[in-house]
């Protein structure tokens, strides 16, 4: 597990089977986005404050690239499919495409006019779609992996945050910042089905395609939601740490790291049970997680 710690400009490394932390790598400005490429162990953290992506060899636990992106680079998607990562880039209102092999700036997309002030950014790879939620137009932006077209802006909820991807379902979750629900977007017809009333201010999304149960932390309620994406329904609340942000989901356990801000911990839950199982301490204000399954 790598966590991206805000203000102390690091990752943790998490050992999955001893909750330790076994390793601490330096990284950018204000770390507040990591996603995995499993196929490749390639670590990818987005740095909103020096504009730039940090490449992670998972195998050394090295920085073996730095790579710029564009201004207030918040958030970042893996496609393991065709390599190709995605940073929000919500100071320029922008994606910057960068080739996984390379580790060179392949393209950038504007997918939107104006102001939309993008935050959060995630893949389905099954697809070749990516999904853009625009904080300030209240929409996610949907892009076709192949030409970097927008197909189509869909409305959801006030201020949408983050966003997760189920492939195995073509369902995409999307966290509102100010109205406190989830949007369930259908990927086959770029629809709405469901708004799914969480905590307060939900900020990113964790799926586990393995039993299909989405994982909301809500900053201001100190809880995780988790959503049944059978039924769209909340089956339970999990108290964790102060101001909870950044989730992510290990299938193969069924374990769920949750980074508590103002704590400066992870709490680790069990997706049986829906408890916290440990604390581990890591760096300060942690704000995402990655997981390399």
């Amino acid at each position: 597990m790598y966590v991206a710690n805000f203000n102390s400009n690091d990752v943790s490394v998490i050992d999955g089977a001893t909750n330790a932390v076994v390793a601490t790598i330096p990284v950018g400005v204000n770390p507040t986005g990591i996603d995995v490429n499993p196929l490749t162990n390639r670590i990818y953290v987005s740095n909103v404050n020096s504009a730039e992506v940090t490449v992670i060899d998972g195998a050394t636990n090295s920085v073996i690239a730095t790579v710029p992106a564009g201004d207030g680079s918040g958030d970042v998607a893996a496609n393991s499919a065709t390599n190709a990562i995605y940073t929000a880039n919500f100071n320029s209102n922008d994606i910057t495409e960068i080739n996984g092999l390379t580790n060179t700036v392949v393209v950038t997309i504007t997918p939107v006019g104006g102001n939309p002030f993008p935050t959060g950014i995630a893949v389905n790879p099954f697809t070749n779609r990516i999904y853009l939620a625009c904080f300030n137009s209240d929409i996610v932006s949907v892009i076709d992996g192949e030409t970097n077209a927008v197909i189509t802006n869909i409305p959801v909820g006030v201020n949408p945050f983050r966003v997760g991807v189920n492939a195995a379902t073509n369902r995409i979750y999307v966290s509102n910042f100010t109205s406190n629900f989830v949007s369930v977007i259908n990927g086959f017809t770029n629809a709405v089905i469901a708004s799914v009333p969480v905590g307060i201010t939900p900020a990113e999304v964790g799926v586990n395609p393995a039993d299909n149960a989405i994982y909301v932390p809500s900053r201001d309620s100190n809880i995780v939601s988790v959503i049944s994406g059978l039924t769209n329904g909340v089956i339970a609340a999990i108290a964790v740490g102060n101001s909870p942000n950044g989730v992510g989901v290990n299938p193969k356990t069924n374990l769920i790291y949750v980074t508590n801000q103002n704590d400066n911990t992870v709490s680790v839950i069990d997706g049986v049970t829906q408890t916290v199982i440990a604390v581990i301490p890591v760096g300060a204000r942690p704000f995402a997680v990655g997981v390399n399954p």
